[in-house]
This record gives structure tokens, sequence and C-alpha cells, in this order.
């Protein structure tokens, strides 16, 4: 593999003996390779360093990997393949629930692990993603995804969870319209698809809170009946 087009994998792994094991075996097929102990420095590297691919622990010291998996999810569509101890049904679902793209179980063979990195890399480069960048900033409104933070004119906006979620997944197809019921599977679950007062309220306050006017939106603009769009702007 040319070092020039290698693909870049980022193993986020407590565990010394399993990011050392996987460095190797990566290095030896021609990978270059990302390391980090936590989910936090995991989720910095996965924005600065664009990784094609993420292999990612379940347990990890400072949160779950679940945890780590939805929220890169807000921002980027990387492969992801989830190691873990638990092979338990639930605990795959729960995996793929939250965007998981494969799901290994400890302990495993690097030459499984190896052609499953491979099948995952061949639909990336097959099926193009469109990732939102971690950081949006048009000049007033700046929201950076990999600290959670929203800024307007240089101040805080306080979010609630669901109101942020909302806000990225439409900064995450900014330009496309975002029907209802995918944001109210993606950010309620899949029961509340037809709870559209959800979202409305949740529209509602983002509006108050960005001071955008509905009748002249800045960023959120409602497509009658069908959902919303986030209007991404230049820079001022």
């Amino acid at each position: 593999m040319n070092p020039a087009t290698a693909a870049r994998v980022l193993v986020i792994d407590d565990e010394v003996q399993i990011r050392r094991f996987l460095d190797i075996g990566l290095r030896a097929e021609g990978y270059l390779v990302l390391q980090a102990a936590t989910g936090a420095e995991g989720l910095a590297l996965a924005a600065t360093q664009s990784p094609d691919l993420i292999i990612l622990d379940i347990g990890l010291p400072d949160r779950e990997g679940h945890e780590v998996l939805a929220e890169l999810r807000q921002w980027s569509n990387v492969p992801v393949m989830m190691l873990s101890v638990r092979d338990s049904e639930s605990q795959k679902v729960l995996a793929l629930d939250h965007g998981a793209n494969d799901y290994v179980t400890k302990p495993f063979g690097i030459q499984e692990l190896m052609a499953r990195l491979r099948v995952l890399l061949r639909s990336r480069a097959a099926t193009p993603m469109t990732e939102a960048p971690p950081r949006y900033d048009d000049g007033r409104l700046v929201i950076d995804q990999v600290h959670r933070e929203v800024l307007l004119d240089g101040g805080p906006v306080a979010l609630t969870r669901k109101e942020y979620a909302v806000l990225a997944l439409l900064l995450r197809h900014a330009g496309r319209v975002v029907s209802q019921q995918l944001l109210l599977r993606e950010v309620w679950g899949a029961t509340h698809v037809q709870d559209t007062h959800y979202l409305r309220i949740v529209i509602g306050r983002l509006r108050q809170k960005l001071g955008d006017d509905p009748a002249a939106p800045r960023w959120l603009r409602t497509e009658p009946g069908v959902g919303y769009r986030f209007l991404a702007g230049e820079p001022d």
C-alpha cells in the first residue's frame, strides 16, 4: 500500500496491549495508525486527523464507547468497528443502533479483523460520505461539535441535550431538507416518529435562543409539511 494513499485507522482503546497489537498488525498491512486511550482524546483525533476508519472499544475510562459513538455520529459518518469483551446479542444490537458498522468480540484473530476492516473501507470507497466539518463558523454562529459548544456573536448559547442534538443533525445535512420523521427517530427514538409537537417545541426554543426569525430565517428554515433545513451562511 502506497504511504501517500494509505488509509488512516484510529484505534481508541485504553488497553496498551491491544493498542500495541493492533498497531503492529495494521502497520504490517500498510495502514497509518493513530492511537487514543480515552474517548475524549479519540474524538479530538477524529475531528482533527480525518481517519478513514475507527476501531473503538466499548469500555473506556472516561465514558462508554456507545456514548463516544453517538457523539461522533452527530458530525461524522466514518466507518466504526466496535471492540468488546461483551459478546451478548443485546450489546451488539446497542452498538449497531448507535451507528457502528461492525462489531468484533475480544479476543479476536488479527486476520479476521483485517478482513472486516477491508470490507468497511471498500464500502466507504464505493459510497463516498459527506460529513459536516467538526466546527461551523459563519462569523456570527459557531457550532463546535467536538466540544459540544454553541456560540452566538461570541457568547455561549445554553442548549438542552435535545436542542443540541436537533441542531447538530440539521447541520450534518446542511442545505438539505431533513424530514420531521428522521429528526424524531434520531433524537427521540423510533416510537416517537409521530410526535411532531416535540420537534416544534425544540425548533421554537432554538429559534428563540439564536434570535432566528422564522419569517426571515438565517439558519433554521421550515419546509411546510416536510421538515426543516439548516441554512449554512458565508462568513461575514
